[in-house]
């Protein structure tokens, strides 16, 4: 099992050097609103181009804490996604969104009398959602998401940020 996920590795690697220079690596930050966990939170997003119109988009993001009395929450999630742009203007670039995402909730608490106590758990789900890149002229593309989350923490995720071309 471990081998062919090192060979997947490998090839999925391979196969993005192999894209054309004309295709750009982007990186860049990310402010999210998950719905389901009624928190705001960043991250850090990445576009890998794999094929004409098509990028892997993996990306990573920390929910802030919320704090409900005794007890706090706390929530991470890691995507990877496959973006198709279905739309490329000028100023403007549309695409679709599809992918896996893992989110990963825990509570801690510190209950007077009772003591400390910490839980948490990850399950997968299904992204689907669109997106758009905005061409502003400059080294940045501001860009905004939307996605819902299918699986045990459905939810839906409004995100907007910068990526910098590499």
């Amino acid at each position: 099992m471990k081998k062919n996920i090192v060979l997947l590795a490998i090839t999925l690697l391979g196969f993005v050097g192999a894209v054309s220079a004309q295709d750009s690596k982007r990186i860049g930050g990310q402010l999210i609103y998950g719905s389901n966990i009624d928190a705001l939170g960043i991250g850090a997003i990445a576009e890998l181009p794999v094929a004409p119109k098509m990028v892997i988009s993996p990306s990573f993001s920390f929910y802030f804490p919320k704090d409900q009395g005794f007890f706090k929450q706390s929530a991470w999630e890691l995507n990877g996604n496959l973006n198709y742009m279905f739309l490329d203007d000028d100023k403007i670039e549309f695409y679709g969104i599809g992918g896996l995402n893992y989110t990963n909730i825990g509570i801690k608490s510190d209950i007077p009398g009772v003591g400390n106590f910490s839980s948490s758990t990850g399950k997968i789900g299904l992204n689907i959602g669109a997106g758009a890149n905005f061409d502003v002229g400059m080294s940045f593309l501001p860009f905004g998401e939307i996605k819902y989350i299918l699986g045990d923490f459905d939810r839906l995720v409004i995100a907007a940020g910068l990526k910098f071309n590499l």
